[in-house]
């Protein structure tokens, strides 16, 4: 393990239009594990238990701890703006606990920023926690659309950007590599 001297836990962003966010914040919880870290992920709008994700860190359970708060993408109407709300409000709340709680070393909020552009969750509400995250943690947020204010508070921002998708070509999302 690096020297506890020298280990500053970073608040990290993986945003923009491009694919790749999730992914990118995966890699960070393989990453962590591997180094024996213990892991939160909280995914605040999607709601599929069917995704290669979801999947494969529930069988690292207890090292990793993974739960959805999300309804889905709301753009699908499946589930009222009231739904979204709470479970929004619901996700934050386990955020909040999480960051204080002591048991992980990395938290990552996926797709708190679509929460936030959405209105699902206000931002200050989201300034304040990663204000809070104590010094000896990773933070990670993704999502489209990073406000300045936290881009200003972040240790690290990688935008993702798109150059070419399958999907402009007529090709659905595959599974194994989307999702």
């Amino acid at each position: 393990m690096a020297d506890v001297e020298k280990f500053r836990g970073l608040t990290v962003i993986f945003t923009g239009d491009g694919k790749g966010k999730t992914s990118a914040a995966m890699g960070v919880v393989a990453r962590a594990l591997g180094h024996g870290f213990r892991c939160k992920v909280i995914q605040f709008i999607k709601a599929d238990t069917g995704t290669g994700e979801y999947n494969f860190l529930r069988k690292l359970s207890p090292d990793v701890e993974m739960e959805q708060f999300g309804r889905g993408f709301t753009w699908k109407k499946k589930h009222s703006r009231e739904e979204h709300l709470k479970a929004a409000k619901d996700g934050m709340a386990a955020a909040v606990a999480d960051l204080v709680s002591g048991k992980y070393r990395l938290v990552v909020l996926d797709e708190i920023l679509y929460a936030i552009g959405n209105g699902l969750v206000e931002l200050g509400d989201v300034v304040r926690l990663v204000k809070s995250k104590p010094p000896e943690m990773h933070l990670i947020l993704t999502g489209r659309g990073a406000p300045k204010e936290l881009v200003d508070l972040a240790d690290m921002v990688t935008e993702m950007r798109p150059v070419k998708h399958p999907m402009e070509q007529g090709i659905p999302a595959q599974k194994g590599l989307d999702y």
